[in-house]
């Protein structure tokens, strides 16, 4: 499958501060020193039911400026992101609209690809659906049920579990408690009262071919098609390696998804953490709710395009609070990007400017520092001031100023 279209990043002088973030497993702030030929970051993607949406937007965002810091430090990055290609949700909004599901999932997606190119998103090397990975998906089922850590139901469906009794650090990523867990799973897409399971909190592995369902060869596993969890699990190890720098996404990932997507690498590979960070970023409301499909209550990038937005203005409105914290999408944080992003393009055009080597610093420090993308707003912020007040006699730090926050914001000016 073929990512985004991406775009050049500048160089900046010198280098950045590594960059410091917070790990959801640890539950501290923690440098994020990658030791392999490249820092590898793997981040769950999009199912492709409906389009891009401010909440899809601002995690990707988040991942995009660990990208960035990364390259600052002068690391190479492979980065990989998923496609959820086949999921009951997908089928389920086909039936509902009489349409057909490849045909929805395959116009979603190139809509998504064209959201984050508009947002200057940098594109992931690989960029994988679930169904070309199905065979090695199969695979790992196969190796799990051979290794004890997986069984067959006995109710003739051939829907296969994962034994999380095989994952005796089981909870560790997320932290919760088995009530928590218990709740979560029935809310996010699992079933902990499913007959014939050994523990609740078991999670499907593969779903044994139903009537009316799409379906593919999984050899002795018989024909049916993969559980969420392990795609992303089967996708990250077969380009990333065993263990991985940071694995991210939205913080209602936490549980089940990553849980056991961890859960599921760390027993196939005996390497462990199956991630150094569990990177998690905020949700996105409407009205004090969270914005989601299932209330209906969507901002779409598309539509915001549609309707003459810059989608740097977007961006800046996403950067303007920190990405760990769930915050509102307004009107008013719309304006206020778009009022920056006109400040910020009149201040590139000033003749000079307070020092643009003093502003690169202290935007990188900012960044370092749990991608505090506010702080280094509020830098650049006080930098345009100055510079269309006449202040300051720097003549390269205009151009400087435009270079940085492209490099390390992606916002282009």
């Amino acid at each position: 499958m073929d990512a985004w279209t991406g775009h050049d990043v500048p160089k900046l002088p010198g280098s950045g501060q590594p960059p410091r973030l917070y790990d959801s497993a640890r539950r501290s702030v923690e440098p994020s020193v990658p030791t392999g030929d490249a820092a590898t970051m793997y981040v769950c993607g999009i199912t492709p039911y409906d389009a891009t949406h401010l909440g899809h937007a601002a995690t990707m965002i988040t991942f995009d400026l660990v990208n960035r810091l990364w390259r600052d430090n002068g690391h190479d990055v492979t980065y990989v992101q998923n496609v959820t290609d086949i999921d009951d949700p997908l089928l389920e909004r086909a039936a509902r609209d009489g349409e057909d599901w490849i045909v929805l999932g395959m116009r979603e997606t190139a809509l998504f690809r064209e959201d984050m190119e508009a947002l200057r998103i940098i594109p992931p090397a690989h960029y994988v659906g679930a169904v070309e990975s199905i065979p090695s998906i199969v695979t790992h089922v196969l190796s799990l049920l051979d290794e004890g850590a997986a069984y067959k139901l006995d109710d003739g469906t051939g829907d296969v579990y994962f034994s999380v009794a095989a994952a005796p650090r089981f909870g560790y990523e997320s932290g919760f408690d088995r009530a928590e867990m218990t709740t979560l799973s029935a809310e996010r897409g699992g079933d902990p009262e499913r007959a014939g399971k050994r523990d609740p909190l078991d999670p499907l592995l593969w779903r044994g071919a139903r009537d009316g369902e799409p379906a593919w060869d999984g050899g002795d596993l018989g024909p049916g098609r993969p559980g969420w969890h392990i795609e992303c699990t089967t996708i990250a190890l077969n380009l990333l390696g065993d263990t991985i720098d940071v694995q991210g996404g939205g913080n209602d990932l936490i549980y089940p998804h990553h849980e056991c997507s961890a859960a599921h690498a760390e027993t196939l590979t005996g390497a462990e953490p199956f991630a150094a960070h569990y990177v998690h970023a905020g949700m996105i409301g409407l009205a004090g709710e969270k914005m989601s499909k299932s209330k209906g209550n969507l901002v779409f990038v598309s539509r915001l395009r549609g309707d003459g937005v810059d989608p740097m203005a977007v961006r800046l409105g996403l950067l303007s609070g920190h990405y760990r914290a769930d915050r509102e999408w307004t009107d008013e944080v719309l304006k206020t990007g778009e009022d920056r992003l006109a400040r910020w393009r009149s201040a590139a055009a000033a003749p000079s400017g307070p020092s643009g080597e003093g502003l690169l610093a202290a935007v990188r420090e900012s960044l370092s520092d749990d991608l505090d993308a506010p702080a280094a707003l509020a830098v650049v912020d006080a930098w345009a001031e100055a510079a269309l007040s006449s202040v300051g006699d720097d003549e390269e730090a205009p151009a400087l100023m435009a270079r940085t926050v492209d490099a390390l914001l992606g916002i282009r000016l």
